[in-house]
């Protein structure tokens, strides 16, 4: 989830569901090494739990920023072993790295020493074109080995040749069988499933197997889903909130947001998607897509939006 997934997209996320773990985008150990550490760190209280997530390749240097993701408050350090980009592949981590599983053993056991939360890895269930079952569970044990005990699986091989990204999470086969039959082989590892789950009842159907289930795109394009998630995932009895008290709670965010000079769209970019699949929603996201009306309502943008979208909402009925 590049550039996705920034403070301001889980804040709105958090308001929709207490429970769900949030993770951030992936960050560079470079990015952070050598560059601006608040700017990707920053985060608000409210979104606890939320995991950092790493790309990076050398254990030195993601020891160090385990240590400020620690220090910076994040509930958890994930490694990324699963992003197929050319990029970054140039830098030599993210998918490729599932080909060297004794470095990232080296790297997991480099971050649990730097760090008292827990370490998780994100991975495919294989490389290019090779289904071989023992890959995955070869690499999957070397890790656990190292003291590994949560694994975030998306359940595709990662083309690295001849395919984007966006082809990436679409060509190669779902092999959902990969994933379960990881959890059965490492039953004291948490197993967390990912890839095509676009709903939550999907969720509900593989939960039967694995231990958990990671939402990506789905939940960014439709964000309202994730208002069922507490009381249908985790047996909350709090009331579901609609959407516009997730309205009226952003509002407030984006008034302090913009306070602290912040551009309305930095936030409102993350709610495009509040009202998909609801009469209206085109309108919605012209609005908020609008570079006019956001410099014109600035830190009233969410609220001048709401009130637009309801008239129309009302002469339409």
């Amino acid at each position: 989830m590049l550039d996705w997934t920034d403070r301001h997209c889980r804040y709105f996320h958090r308001t929709l569901s207490r429970h769900a773990r949030l993770y951030s985008e992936m960050i560079t150990t470079g990015a952070l090494l050598h560059g601006d550490v608040p700017r990707h760190l920053d985060l608000h209280s409210a979104e606890h739990p939320v995991a950092l997530q790493l790309g990076g390749s050398e254990p030195d240097d993601l020891a160090q920023c385990a240590r400020l993701g620690e220090r910076w408050g994040y509930d958890e350090i994930n490694l990324n072993c699963g992003c197929p980009s050319p990029r970054v592949q140039r830098g030599s981590f993210g998918a490729c790295l599932m080909a060297e599983p004794q470095l990232v053993a080296d790297c997991v056991k480099a971050m649990r020493d730097a760090v008292t939360v827990p370490v998780t890895v994100k991975h495919r269930i294989g490389i290019d074109r090779d289904e071989n079952y023992g890959f995955v569970r070869d690499f999957v044990g070397t890790l656990f080995d190292a003291g590994c005990a949560v694994f975030i699986v998306h359940a595709r091989n990662a083309w690295l040749r001849g395919l984007s990204p966006k082809e990436n999470r679409e060509v190669p086969p779902l092999r959902y069988d990969t994933v379960y039959r990881l959890k059965r082989d490492f039953p004291a590892a948490s197993v967390v499933l990912n890839g095509g789950v676009h709903s939550l009842a999907d969720a509900r159907a593989h939960l039967s197997s694995v231990d958990g289930v990671m939402l990506g795109r789905v939940a960014y394009h439709d964000p309202y889903l994730l208002a069922q998630v507490d009381s249908l995932l985790f047996g909350a009895h709090a009331p579901v909130p609609t959407r516009a008290d997730i309205v009226q709670a952003m509002s407030l965010y984006l008034g302090g947001a913009v306070a602290e000079g912040v551009h309305p769209r930095a936030v409102v970019s993350h709610m495009l998607g509040l009202y998909q699949g609801q009469p209206g929603a085109r309108n919605w996201r012209r609005m908020l897509s609008d570079p006019a009306f956001l410099e014109r309502e600035g830190a009233r943008a969410l609220q001048a939006a709401a009130i637009a979208f309801h008239a129309r909402a009302s002469l339409a009925a």
